[in-house]
């Protein structure tokens, strides 16, 4: 693993937990040494300060990136040069090309590429989706996808008031991917942002409207500055609605669907595991299963769901809806593709 800071626990405890399905945590780096032998000692393993050195000197299968965005083009062509399967943390990278420079390195020397986009793996999410298989609402038309908190995230990430990119770049992605993942992909996306809080440099709240390709349309929301009570933080709340009936995520991890005229409620949560906590619990599992689904793609040599090449389509999501705020108006994510270029092969398994 490179990147021992404060999201970076999650994963070092899921690479942990999954031994037993045949993960080996091999080492850890990170450039603040204090961190790199806090990580290194607390699990086991050898710890270094530079990622060069680590991926040099240690026969390794994957590395997982889990470093702020500007440090991922680099690092990602480092573990990329070298041939072994990648992990990024999102966003992917800071911009449109990066991303695409990212996959197009992948895919060129063959090595397994994908992006610990993780909230479409959280308990609650899988159930939505299963749910939408079953065809229990029919076919889906539109959706209302809320992550909206008031929860003071700035304390354990002070670089947040000085962001370029905010709620959109943060955790809008993780929204818009779940409006993929629910609704298929987007034919345009139009977008309002605002700054609610003065502190804060970019915008800290938006609300946005897509299009599907399939004639559905969803609702997806993001705010840092709700004023709720209670604050579902972090959990994401869901409304879907089909020809057949609906889904509604409620607080607390509670599904409620109403097929052909019947209502059934049901917990969707999950046991804690042993360095999980109660608030945090639904956003430490979903990186625990991201990491899981990437174990065994790579057992299995194929892709994951979150390739590198699939979550393009999520970030033209992210830069098609700051344009369509800047530009009042609805833009196609293809805008993106012709503006710069999109890979044209697919990658290989993994190697």
């Amino acid at each position: 693993m490179i990147g021992c800071g404060f999201y970076a626990q999650n994963h070092l405890h899921a690479w942990q937990d999954l031994a037993g399905e045949g993960a080996a945590l091999a080492a850890v780096c990170d450039v603040d040494t204090g961190k790199a032998e806090a990580a290194g000692r607390a699990f086991g393993v050898p710890f270094y300060t530079d990622a060069a050195t680590m991926l040099a000197g240690d026969r390794l299968d994957a590395v997982d990136i889990v470093t702020r965005h500007n440090t991922h083009c680099a690092l990602c062509e480092l573990a990329i040069s070298r041939g072994i399967a990648t992990i990024v943390q999102k966003p992917f990278a800071p911009t449109w090309e990066d991303c695409l420079a990212i996959v197009e390195a992948a895919e060129k020397a063959g090595v397994w590429l994908a992006v610990h986009e993780n909230f479409r793996f959280q308990t609650p999410m899988r159930h939505v989706r299963r749910v939408i298989d079953s065809g229990a609402i029919g076919a889906p038309s539109w959706a209302r996808i809320m992550f909206r908190t008031g929860f003071d995230v700035y304390r354990t990430q002070p670089y947040f008031y000085d962001e370029e990119r905010l709620a959109i770049a943060d955790v809008g992605i993780h929204v818009l991917d779940l409006a993929r993942f629910f609704q298929g992909e987007v034919e345009r996306i139009s977008c309002e942002t605002q700054r609610r809080n003065p502190k804060v440099r970019a915008e800290d709240t938006a609300t946005m409207l897509l299009r599907h390709r399939s004639g559905s349309v969803s609702v997806v929301e993001c705010t840092y500055e709700a004023r709720r009570d209670p604050d579902p933080f972090p959990e994401t709340l869901v409304e879907i609605e089909g020809d057949k009936g609906s889904i509604v995520v409620l607080p607390g991890s509670r599904l409620r669907v109403s097929s052909n005229g019947v209502t059934t409620e049901e917990d969707i949560g999950s046991p804690l595991r042993s360095w999980t906590t109660v608030r945090w619990h639904v956003a430490q599992e979903g990186a625990f299963l991201a990491c899981r689904h990437f174990l065994d793609c790579l057992q299995r040599g194929v892709q994951a769901e979150t390739s590198g090449q699939d979550n393009l389509k999520t970030y033209a999501l992210v830069d098609a809806a700051y344009r369509a705020a800047v530009e009042h108006r609805a833009v196609a994510p293809e805008e993106l593709n012709e503006s710069a270029g999109a890979p044209r092969s697919k990658a290989r398994g993994a190697q």
